[in-house]
């Protein structure tokens, strides 16, 4: 893990490069992307492809950002939502809990 990120951020970035790409699902670990930088809460899982890919990443043409029609706005909704699932025991596939 990088020095540079406060110690006390760095729980939230293990959690975060452990899911799966928020734009194409590819399996964990995955990178932490900033939407802005030294904001450590705004940080997107995505994987090498989805983040640095010269054709689908978000620092290259990004074309499967377009296919998907995504923003970093929207990938970082997928990964809250995962933090979120992950945190309470919800499940992954969307589907209502009986209570």
């Amino acid at each position: 893990m990088n020095n540079k990120i406060p110690s006390r951020y760095r729980p939230h970035y293990a959690r975060v490069k452990a899911l799966p790409c928020s734009v194409c699902d590819a399996p964990g670990p995955s990178d932490a992307h900033h939407i802005k930088q030294n904001q450590h809460y705004t940080i997107v899982a995505l994987c090498k492809d989805c983040h640095q890919g010269a054709f689908n990443g978000w620092h290259g043409q990004r074309r499967m950002w377009n296919l998907k029609k995504m923003d970093e706005t929207d990938a970082l909704a997928v990964t809250i939502e995962r933090l979120l699932d992950e945190q309470t025991g919800h499940p992954k596939n969307g589907k209502a809990i009986d209570f």
